[in-house]
């Protein structure tokens, strides 16, 4: 015997209503585009370090320049190649 589907009550408060035929759409759109909207998520232990985004970019900014700084500072090692015998 299939049991009857219960409807879904609507557990919203009357002042959470939104009239949705005033709403516009793309209000933002072309704002977005034009200033660009990347937006990224911090773990909340990552976040406490910083107190804006401005302190996350400088450390970022940092962070850059120290890996290009220190790119191509590593060499092979002194030890000689091996030579290699036709066989």
């Amino acid at each position: 015997m299939r049991r009857k589907r219960s409807v879904e009550s609507d557990d919203l408060r009357p002042e959470y209503t939104f009239d949705y035929s005033t709403a516009v759409r793309g209000k933002y759109y072309r704002r977005l585009l034009k200033e660009g909207a990347n937006v990224v998520v911090l773990e909340p232990d990552v976040a406490k370090a910083f107190r804006d985004s401005t302190a996350v970019n400088e450390a970022l900014r940092s962070l850059l320049k120290i890996a290009r700084s220190s790119q191509g500072l590593t060499t092979r090692s002194g030890r000689p190649r091996r030579k290699r015998t036709a066989a």
